[in-house]
């Protein structure tokens, strides 16, 4: 009987180690589901960052775009700016220009007015004189009709005084 205990005992010891190796079974089992559904999870929460990690690259791209759109704004109104300052630059030349011109209109209207000015007072005085000097010179022609008709009756008074009668 000595052999059956120790069967017996053998066989309790095989049993419990049976029974330690399922519980360690077990035990690793339920340790691979825990870290399935832990790295399950790690997997769902490294697609969801996946994810909003693409949201963020259309959305970084969309606005490197509207970046891009408003540089390409910015470009074409800087080259309009370019364009308008180049047009006002020219205007202003042209002003300045219309404005010495004017100036200089002006200056000769004022030239020509002082010899117009000038010129009417030399002809008034032309006029004023080239009446006193036919003034004079038809006193001078009376006077010369005068001396004459004076000088002809006293030559008609002496041929008749001269005349035999």
């Amino acid at each position: 009987m000595a052999h059956s205990s120790t069967f017996e005992e053998r066989l309790e010891q095989m049993e419990r180690t049976r029974i330690q190796r399922l519980s360690l079974l077990q035990a690793e089992k339920d340790l691979q589901v825990t870290n399935s559904r832990l790295l399950a999870s790690k997997l769902a929460r490294l697609q969801c960052m996946k994810r909003r990690c693409l949201l963020l690259q259309q959305k970084v791209a969309y606005q490197n775009l509207r970046i891009s759109s408003f540089k390409s704004l910015i470009e074409h109104f800087d080259a309009k700016y370019q364009v308008d300052m180049q047009e006002l630059r020219v205007l202003k030349d042209e002003v300045e220009e219309l404005e010495k011109l004017e100036k200089e209109r002006e200056r000769l209207y004022e030239m020509k007015g002082r010899e117009m000015n000038v010129f009417r007072e030399n002809v008034q005085k032309f006029a004023v004189e080239s009446r006193l000097q036919v003034n004079e010179l038809r006193n001078y022609a009376a006077e010369m009709r005068k001396s004459k008709l004076v000088g002809l009756t006293e030559n008609m008074l002496i041929t008749d005084v001269n005349l035999p009668s």
